[in-house]
């Protein structure tokens, strides 16, 4: 599982993360962000691909410089 820091770090940037990358990036449980899809009151909201819940990671990104979008 990557952090955010070595997914950006990569040539190759993709536009969503996994829960569990997602969460790893962020310094929080998986357990957190499936909370947060569920009831809509976290900070950000996931995308929906197939059933599977990713994350933004223009989103992940503004949440770690103090606040999302």
């Amino acid at each position: 599982m990557k952090t955010l820091k070595e997914v950006l770090s990569s040539a190759n940037v993709p536009e969503t993360l996994l829960t569990a990358s997602a969460a790893a990036s962020i310094n929080r449980e998986s357990q957190t962000l499936r909370k947060w899809a569920c009831t809509g009151t976290g900070p950000i909201k996931p995308v929906r691909i197939n059933g599977r819940l990713h994350w933004k990671v223009s989103e992940l990104r503004a949440l770690l410089d103090g606040g999302a979008k």
